[in-house]
């Protein structure tokens, strides 16, 4: 239980379609939260976005932001991650990790956090039924599926598609882009399956954890098929997420964070 001290002062490293969508929501008021500040890429077009909130949060370097927050939200990239991880956890701060496809392997950064008294905290994103499988894996899991279908630009710039120079433009139906393990798929397209990592640290783990992802032209919602089975019975999921702004995101990703940080202030919390 968090001492009284006071509200939970937040900082958000990335102002892409999650980051803004996450500032807003603390700014219009989320019990026991407030902003501290954010950091991104582009500064000018940062303090522009932060002088229009009413709470007008400071632009911060990384190291600021870290310093001023208790927790520090991750809405940036994996690449960037490996930065914030150690600095965060580092300093003792609780970390919402956005960009989740990064935390597979990093048992270092599980052992700082617990070394710091820090936590890592992993909303579900554009995915449901985390709750379930993170029950289901009390007892035994036999198998896990997923399946994402995506159109072809939510996969553009993946270096899955890159190296194998897939022409996307060219695709006409339907057409599996990538089947094998979430170890193996985080890799290939490190922006579009972080849904995968989370499910996959859930369960029964990254290299049990199988996808299948597919093109699908015309396509106007990212869809995910997730498929359980163990001792418990079976379990079946599909989500059809309407994409953010960003292709690669769907709305679920940032709606999901603001309930994590939400609940993190809450009194009442609803769901495993």
């Amino acid at each position: 239980m968090r001492a009284a001290r006071g509200p939970i002062k937040v900082g958000i490293v990335g102002l892409g379609a999650i980051g803004r969508q996450v500032c807003r929501a603390i700014d219009a008021g989320l019990p026991g939260l407030v902003l501290a500040g954010a950091t991104a890429r582009t500064r000018e077009r940062a303090e522009s976005f932060l002088a229009s909130l009413k709470s007008r949060p400071p632009f911060l370097d990384l190291d600021a932001l870290v310093a001023a927050s208790d927790l520090v939200v991750e809405a940036s990239t994996q690449a960037h991650l490996h930065e914030i991880a150690p600095k965060a956890l580092g300093a003792g701060r609780d970390l919402v990790v956005l960009s989740c496809g990064a935390l597979l392997g990093r048992e270092d950064w599980i052992a700082l956090a617990e070394a710091k008294g820090a936590r890592i905290l992993v909303p579900s994103g554009a995915i449901a039924g985390l709750d379930g499988v993170k029950g289901a894996a009390i007892g035994r899991i036999t198998s896990v599926t997923m399946e994402s279908r995506k159109p072809p630009k939510g996969l553009a710039g993946a270096p899955w598609v890159v190296e194998r120079k897939i022409d996307l433009d060219a695709l006409r139906e339907e057409t599996l882009i990538f089947e094998g393990p979430a170890t193996e798929a985080c890799r290939a397209f490190p922006a579009n399956v972080n849904v995968l990592a989370a499910l996959s640290l859930a369960g029964i783990g990254p290299q049990q954890t199988r996808t299948k992802i597919y093109a699908v032209p015309g396509l106007t919602f990212n869809t995910h098929r997730i498929r359980v089975e163990g001792e418990f019975g079976s379990l079946q999921i599909q989500v059809e997420n309407v994409p953010s702004e960003n292709p690669r995101t769907g709305r679920l990703s940032y709606l999901s964070t603001i309930a994590l940080l939400r609940d993190l202030g809450a009194t009442q919390r609803i769901g495993t």
